[in-house]
């Protein structure tokens, strides 16, 4: 394997886009991502990456761009982050149905208002639909991995869709972390070169974006439905592959303590790593307390969130946005309709919390068991969450 060195993580991203090889990167700069597009344009303008570094005027003729070059067989890339993601948020449905490999990260940040430029999850959670490939990494080392891992998966024949890595904004991007690089021969043995399935170009012509008439439109989201459910199975054997390679070996739902655990915490992000925390000291009080992590958003790991749970008997859901007017959280909303068929359904509590960069600290994690505790002899209502850590 290549060097391990201490870097930001922003910056660990842009090394794997150029070791990616990739040939376009259109960007507009927002906080907090803009390290990664302008690390990207220093290597452009310093000849270290052979690609069209394209400035764009906003957000959403980033996309537009994207979907322009991947179209016509360009490795592509960007980045955003909130309101600019809003923006962008028009092209990034047509960028899914037209099948483009295009990889984003999202560096996670709250949706105005009000005004922030701290970090939580509204932001992907208003395109939770989109039609992407979702992942979610915990540290800078999972970034740099799945920056790789989001391109071998993408450009795969059997799947040809964009994927989002979805990285926690200052928590991770400007976080200095030890990151292992991988040397060239080892990205070329687990990246092919990009052979688009279908290309744009003056000798042998295709319509891409066409209109779609009634007749045909439920059909076209039906194959895109379809499409979106069947690349689990060449991102599960990508993760496979890269564990044989780097010897990290991810899963669509990993698990800390698991084994006789009767509550687990369900977190997404790099919220988890502080979680996981509050997991070992409430295990060495002697708690059946364990921990699910969802790495995989979209496609949903149904079965492995199934079996992962089978054995336990409640469940802490983090949400780190708020589906306003609704159940509580976006996340805790699906794993309730997962689970709901199950014989032995856990109960499900659901904590809000980390708004805007709001500290949760392992203590916190530790009061929220406690909590939930209280709630399940209690027999509080499933359906019932908290906002937790409100002043009053």
């Amino acid at each position: 394997m290549g060097e391990r060195i201490g870097i930001e993580v922003s910056l660990a991203a842009s090394e794997a886009v150029k070791m990616a090889n990739v040939d376009v990167v259109a960007a507009y700069p927002i906080t907090p991502q803009t390290h990664i597009v302008e690390h990207l344009s220093e290597l452009v303008a310093d000849g270290e990456l052979d690609a069209e570094f394209i400035p764009v005027e906003s957000e959403h003729s980033a996309m537009s761009v994207c979907c322009g070059s991947s179209a016509v067989g360009a490795r592509t890339f960007t980045c955003t982050s909130s309101q600019g993601l809003a923006l962008m948020n028009e092209i990034v449905f047509i960028a899914a149905s037209l099948r483009l490999p295009i990889v984003m990260i999202l560096a996670n940040r709250s949706l105005s208002g009000p005004l922030s430029i701290w970090n939580d999850h509204t932001d992907v959670m208003s395109i939770r639909d989109c039609g992407w490939i979702q992942v979610f990494v915990e540290n800078g080392q999972e970034v740099f991995d799945h920056v790789l891992f989001a391109y071998r998966v993408a450009e795969d024949h059997k799947v040809s869709l964009p994927v989002i890595v979805n990285i926690d904004g200052f928590v991770l991007t400007h976080m200095i972390e030890p990151v292992e690089f991988w040397d060239e021969e080892t990205v070329k043995k687990y990246l092919p070169d990009f052979k688009p399935v279908n290309q744009l170009h003056p000798d042998q012509p295709v319509t891409m974006g066409a209109f779609g008439m009634p007749i045909i439109f439920t059909e076209a989201k039906k194959a895109q439905d379809e499409a979106l459910i069947k690349s689990k199975t060449e991102i599960i054997k990508a993760w496979k592959d890269m564990g044989d390679l780097v010897g990290r070996y991810y899963q669509p739902v990993e698990t800390n303590h698991l084994e006789g655990a009767e509550t687990v915490f369900l977190t997404m992000g790099s919220i988890g790593e502080t979680a996981s925390l509050a997991v070992n000291e409430l295990r060495s009080r002697g708690k059946a307390v364990g921990q699910v992590r969802l790495r995989l958003w979209r496609p949903f790991p149904f079965e492995e969130l199934r079996e992962a749970v089978k054995a336990v008997k409640r469940i802490i859901v983090i949400d780190r946005a708020i589906s306003y007017g609704g159940p509580g959280g976006p996340v805790a909303s699906e794993i309730r309709a997962a689970l709901y068929k199950e014989r032995n359904m856990p109960v499900i509590t659901n904590f809000l919390c980390g708004f805007a960069g709001r500290d949760v600290t392992p203590d916190d994690f530790i009061k929220m068991y406690e909590k939930t505790e209280k709630m399940t002899k209690k027999k509080v209502r499933e359906e019932d969450y908290i906002i937790y850590g409100v002043r009053e």
